[in-house]
């Protein structure tokens, strides 16, 4: 499916749906933020980062800040933390260089490597975004933690790619129905910024009464 301008998401957006369907929705479709500490440490973090007119050369490897990229296919838009130009006899030309060159995606993260693949589909999704707009193929970028301070070298696989693309299509679905997902507790919970808003706790409640009323009620009627 190609999606039109009007359609289009914000990339970012899908490291929030995988780590919750609802905090994506309650930011993107009903337009609701809380800032915490984590997000905050974030934020100053990106403010060092997110700077388009400066460009580093390191060696002869030059690293454009802030490229603002979209994918029709996946129907996102957004601006990447920084892209590597790696000279390369198999690369791309691209305005402001004179020699081909590998694109390479480095996106910044404040804390840690996680458990599951949210910030994996973030980069997936800037790595499809730069191949769409320049027709090229990115194989792998990496992930930078300013915890650790440490790179983490992600392959850009089938897995990835189809994974991106399926996440992709259920904020899309969501969006365009404007119905924001059932709040579910998870141990995940309590680090989000929005848990005052999204109240998971009165998850709980609702499992009960739905236990009472299938399994108490009905018998007394």
């Amino acid at each position: 499916m190609i999606y039109e301008d009007e359609d289009m998401l914000m990339l970012s957006g899908i490291q929030h749906y995988m780590f919750c369907p609802r905090q994506w929705a309650l930011i993107h479709v009903e337009q609701q933020w809380n800032e915490n500490r984590l997000t905050t440490e974030g934020n100053i973090l990106h403010q060092n980062v997110d700077n388009p007119f400066y460009r580093q050369n390191n060696n002869g490897v030059a690293t454009l800040r802030s490229m603002h990229v979209a994918s029709k296919e996946l129907g996102l838009y957004g601006i990447t933390d920084a892209v590597e130009l790696h000279p390369s006899s198999d690369g791309i030309l691209i305005e402001g260089t004179n020699v081909p060159v590998l694109l390479y995606p480095v996106e910044y993260k404040h804390g840690h490597v996680k458990t599951d693949e949210r910030d994996e589909v973030q980069l997936a999704a800037q790595c499809i975004c730069l191949e769409e707009m320049y027709d090229t193929n990115i194989p792998e970028g990496s992930l930078f933690y300013n915890e650790t301070k440490r790179r983490t070298v992600v392959r850009i696989d089938e897995h990835l790619r189809t994974l991106t693309q399926r996440l992709a299509g259920e904020m899309h679905k969501i969006f365009s129905e404007g119905i924001t997902p059932l709040a579910e507790l998870k141990s995940c919970c309590k680090k989000c910024s929005l848990i005052d808003l999204c109240m998971p706790q009165l998850s709980l409640q609702t499992k009960v009464k739905a236990y009472l009323k299938n399994n108490l009620y009905e018998k007394d009627a």
